[in-house]
């Protein structure tokens, strides 16, 4: 199982360093282990975390990333998610594992009918209008990423290539806000003592590796490489859970 998990997690990490929705394949993996749902959320966040942070640096040494930017987004992203953690732990754990396979589906959907992964937008400037739709997206985002996770990255980075950024700038400014809500996240998870320690710091050592690799593949091709396999692993995990579930 710590193979599993550890080989899921590398794969994850890479995925979510290049177009975001690690967590698509690291969240079914998890739940694969038999630990409880909240405990699969707060196990997954601090094994993100440090896959996150790898990638942001990668993204932050490549001088791709908007440094004034981020430093108005990032407190949003990192309150939205505070208070998405909250809102889960609300939720009944006889409640929340069919409602993480039905979230988990919605996404690879989205995913799978979206167009514009490789979008090469111009570079455009950040007027206050673009700032203000900026910041909502950073909180609302946030918010998810602390309620549910999977999926945060691609949602960053397909907003900011509306809002008129190129495809890296994108994705640079996705993963520093990604890092955010992670950090965030992984702070209450690990108050409330809802995180699996003995798998989430062997996963996330493996991450780190895996977000370096994807960053550097991202930053080098681009997205096209990665949307398929991103799917196909995606979808495999899926059908794993609904079989699972209905047994």
């Amino acid at each position: 199982m710590y193979i599993f998990v550890c080989a899921a997690g590398f794969l994850a990490s890479f995925v979510d360093a290049a177009v975001g929705g690690g967590g698509m394949i690291s969240l079914p993996a998890l739940m694969m282990t038999g630990i409880s749902p909240l405990h699969v959320l707060g196990t997954n966040k601090m094994s993100a975390v440090m896959g996150a942070f790898a990638s942001f640096v990668t993204f932050v040494k490549s001088g791709k990333m908007d440094i004034q930017l981020v430093k108005k987004l990032f407190p949003l992203s990192v309150i939205g998610s505070a208070i998405g953690v909250y809102t889960v732990q609300q939720i009944p754990s006889a409640f929340l594992r069919p409602l993480i396979i039905v979230m988990l589906i919605a996404v690879v959907l989205y995913t799978i009918f979206k167009k514009g992964w490789d979008k090469e937008a111009l570079g455009a400037a950040i007027t206050g209008r673009k700032l203000i739709i900026s910041m909502l997206v950073a909180l609302v985002i946030g918010f998810y990423d602390g309620f549910f996770g999977p999926g945060t990255g691609s949602f960053l980075l397909f907003a900011f290539l509306m809002i008129g950024f190129d495809f890296i700038g994108a994705t640079a400014v996705a993963k520093a806000l990604n890092f955010g809500s992670n950090i965030s996240a992984t702070i209450f998870f690990a108050a409330c003592g809802l995180i699996d320690y003995t798998i989430a710091i062997p996963m996330g050592l493996v991450m780190i590796v895996g977000a370096w690799c994807g960053a550097r593949f991202a930053i080098v091709k681009g997205v096209k490489y990665v949307r398929p396999l991103f799917i196909v692993v995606t979808t495999i995990l899926i059908g794993k859970q609904l079989m699972d579930l209905f047994k």
